[in-house]
């Protein structure tokens, strides 16, 4: 690794971590190495950037691990060049929109504290991330007002999937949620026209997605 850049080899090593959870695909990848990660994270928490590990943010909230988020967007499958609108619920800090945004025209992401849905905004319009809106709201409602969406993508865990949002959904679009079972398993279900389409086992964890708007922050 003569010549390489401190953060090219931990950036080498995240990604090293990821193939070793099955994320294959050279996309999905090379769009993680696109994104600059420490964009989305207090400087308290540098020496995880580059970690395949949850990071905490403001409101008592976490990113997902890498991995974790790469599952769901291989779920998405986003190999197609007609993807023009994407929602995600649960924006958080704006990573996960930042990757998302390299897939289709434009990103519009949902979430319920007003705290980080303006600090995800700074942050995207600092890096000139230009096809992605966030929007205060409650993800779980959806954001129908600038629907359908090809592709829905839940970044947190739910026990059913709200019929509002299947409504929300272009013809043959596609969402993907994590559903947690009453045994606490994870697993990421995807549907299209009202139908299961893929089930399959989440390597990893994530946290429940929380109905309404934040009370406070």
């Amino acid at each position: 690794m003569d010549g390489l850049s401190r953060d090219q080899i931990r950036s080498a090593r995240m990604v090293l971590a990821m193939r070793r959870q099955g994320i294959l695909d050279p996309h999905i990848l090379s769009g993680f190495e696109s994104v600059d990660r420490s964009a989305f994270v207090g400087s308290d928490f540098d020496r995880l950037i580059f970690e395949d590990c949850t990071i905490p943010i403001a409101c008592g909230q976490s990113i997902p691990a890498p991995s974790v988020i790469a599952q769901l967007i291989a779920a998405l499958e986003l190999h197609t060049d007609d993807i023009r609108e994407i929602l995600v619920v649960g924006a958080g800090s704006g990573y996960s929109c930042a990757l998302l945004a390299q897939y289709c025209q434009h990103v519009h992401g949902v979430e319920r504290y007003k705290t980080l849905a303006e600090q995800a905004a700074k942050r995207l319009g600092y890096l000139n991330i230009a096809n992605v809106s966030i929007h205060h709201g409650d993800g779980l409602e959806g954001l129908g007002l600038a629907g359908p969406y090809d592709r829905i993508v839940l970044m947190g865990t739910i026990s059913t999937i709200p019929a509002i949002l299947v409504d929300q959904l272009s013809a043959n679009g596609r969402l993907t949620a994590l559903i947690q079972a009453a045994d606490g398993t994870q697993t990421i279900r995807s549907i299209r026209e009202r139908k299961i389409i893929s089930e399959i086992a989440l390597d990893g964890a994530m946290t429940p997605l929380v109905k309404g708007l934040a009370a406070v922050l």
